[in-house]
């Protein structure tokens, strides 16, 4: 399987058999965008009737109760297994028709086809805050079964937090299901604390190494044991009489003040502790962390390590049907695993695209597929005309990632684009330059992106914008194709001279999508950013106890 990103709506791409037939994913995580941070009451709030379907995003921070999630909640009651139905119908009984009943809803669906293409070896692992947690955990027990729940994973996501009349709330939920008994798991462990290694690890052997003493005795032991005598003392021993003689050739047994046996465990052997259901420390992202890409809800690539690792082998498949920024993806791919993510806006596979090649040098279309995205002119056209999606911005963010352009004012997760002015700016590419000293300085390009009708004063205006930004380099992204006087405006523009590359770019450059899909981009010095650039990675699966913090 080619490792793949799909633009769309996941509940119907989930439903799309050539896309997902049955079993075919061994890991989904999903971070499910929800607006918490609302006023409690407002979520329970009863809406029917009060916004009108332009108001309804399915797929903002907030969720709305409208006709799709109307027809929604009619589907699951008519179609979906019965116990699903009736888990749905009580919670509506319970909650109302309000942005948290259309947030449950929606998910109710999407998790049932989750369920469906998930392999009988596999599990999901939802992430979500105490908010709507007791709610969701409803759901999936009548979609997996009480008897597939495995855990409610805490994770502490921020330090100290002050809430009025409450206590702080600094801590997420991942409720993690199998699809069966047979489940893939392997253990993962954390390092030792401290303290426990300074109370326990006390004697040390002549060549420096430490260990602590272990009861060797199975008193008490379910399973049962061995029963003869050792060195004067008959007991049931948790190891046959031949290992005992083993262990104590290799000088691996302790004997207490009255001769009773106990095997070393040795601190250099000791993998760690195998992890709870309460991690405290994988940190979440600060402002100045080399992982943040200025994502607001960008997780830690340690916290979808942690996961993969417990719930997924090398090669197994791994779906973020939410993926955001790509976390899971980048987190998978580092991991040797195959990877499948889904995303609503440009936006986010944008990102994506620019996160897979500055930490792994991959390339859209050559190592990976990106299915849902123009691929001719005509494509192009019925996405800016999408109204009822956005298709002025969901074109704008695509034509932006054809060239490697970070968008300017794109709000992360919505479908919206920017609020206010651009200043005649959709989207910037950082580079630098060396003077004379070997110092470098940053430069810019600046693109306008444009789909529909265009003409010369276009380029004249895009001209000033350039000289007023100070830019280096100005492109002009069109849909149509440019006129002859649109193109004799940018000749008339000159150039920008590089002397630290010996070489020079026209200062206005025109292309059009037509030059975009046939492989043309533009012509400026290399070593270009976009998006805070993510840290180089290797794919590894090493184990270290450092890589598993």
């Amino acid at each position: 399987m080619k490792n793949r990103m799909y633009y769309g709506d996941n509940l119907e791409i989930l439903r799309n058999r050539e896309y997902f037939p049955d079993e075919c994913v061994d890991l989904i995580y999903l971070d499910p965008p929800f607006n918490s941070n609302r006023n409690y009451n407002v979520l329970f709030k009863s809406e029917a009737g009060t916004d009108s379907e332009a108001q309804i995003t399915a797929f903002e921070d907030t969720w709305h109760w409208g006709e799709i999630a109307e027809d929604t909640y009619r589907d699951l009651i008519t179609v979906a297994p019965e116990k699903v139905s009736t888990a749905i119908e009580a919670l509506l009984n319970l909650i109302d028709r309000n942005q948290m009943m259309a947030y449950l809803v929606m998910m109710t669906a999407r998790l049932v086809e989750l369920r469906r293409v998930l392999k009988s070896t596999g599990s999901l692992y939802l992430h979500c805050d105490p908010t709507a947690s007791h709610y969701l955990k409803i759901v999936l027990d009548a979609i997996f079964g009480p008897d597939c729940f495995r855990n409610e994973v805490v994770w502490k996501r921020t330090s100290s937090h002050n809430d009025a009349k409450r206590f702080g709330k600094i801590h997420d939920v991942m409720l993690y299901y199998s699809k069966s008994s047979r489940a893939s798991w392997n253990t993962v462990y954390e390092p030792l604390d401290e303290g426990y290694v300074r109370k326990f690890y006390r004697h040390q052997d002549g060549d420096g190494r430490i260990w602590r003493v272990h009861d060797l005795s199975a008193k008490g032991l379910s399973g049962g044991g061995y029963e003869y005598e050792w060195n004067g003392h008959r007991r049931v021993w948790r190891c046959p009489i031949e290992t005992m003689q083993r262990l104590e050739r290799e000088n691996r047994i302790y004997y207490s003040k009255t001769g009773l046996a106990n095997i070393k465990r040795y601190l250099d052997e000791s993998k760690g502790r195998p992890l709870n259901d309460v991690w405290t420390n994988v940190n979440p992202l600060s402002p100045h962390s080399k992982e943040k890409l200025g994502y607001p809800t960008q997780k830690p690539v340690a916290l979808l390590e942690r996961i993969i690792r417990a719930s997924s082998n090398k090669g197994d498949v791994v779906l973020d049907p939410f993926c955001g920024c790509g976390t899971a993806i980048a987190a998978a791919h580092k991991l040797g695993r195959k990877w499948i993510g889904i995303d609503i806006t440009h936006l986010s596979i944008a990102l994506q695209k620019y996160r897979l090649q500055d930490m792994f040098e991959l390339k859209s279309g050559e190592d990976y597929e990106v299915i849902g995205e123009p691929t001719t002119e005509e494509g192009a056209r019925e996405l800016a005309q999408d109204s009822a999606n956005e298709g002025r911005y969901q074109f704008e963010w695509w034509a932006l990632s054809l060239v490697g352009a970070k968008p300017v004012g794109g709000q992360a997760g919505s479908r919206r684009g920017k609020k206010g002015s651009d200043k005649g700016i959709d989207g910037i590419i950082n580079f630098f330059e060396q003077d004379g000293k070997g110092k470098s300085k940053p430069k810019k390009v600046i693109v306008q992106v444009k789909s529909g009708a265009v003409k010369s004063g276009d380029i004249r205006d895009l001209k000033g914008t350039i000289e007023r930004e100070k830019a280096a380099i100005g492109v002009f992204i069109t849909l149509e194709l440019p006129t002859s006087a649109m193109l004799k405006e940018a000749l008339a523009a000159g150039y920008y001279e590089s002397d630290f590359w010996n070489k020079t770019y026209r200062k206005l450059q025109i292309l059009s999508i037509r030059d975009l899909l046939g492989g043309d981009g533009v012509d400026m010095p290399p070593q270009h950013g976009t998006f805070r650039q993510a840290a180089r990675q290797k794919s590894t699966d090493g184990k270290s106890q450092q890589d598993l913090i």
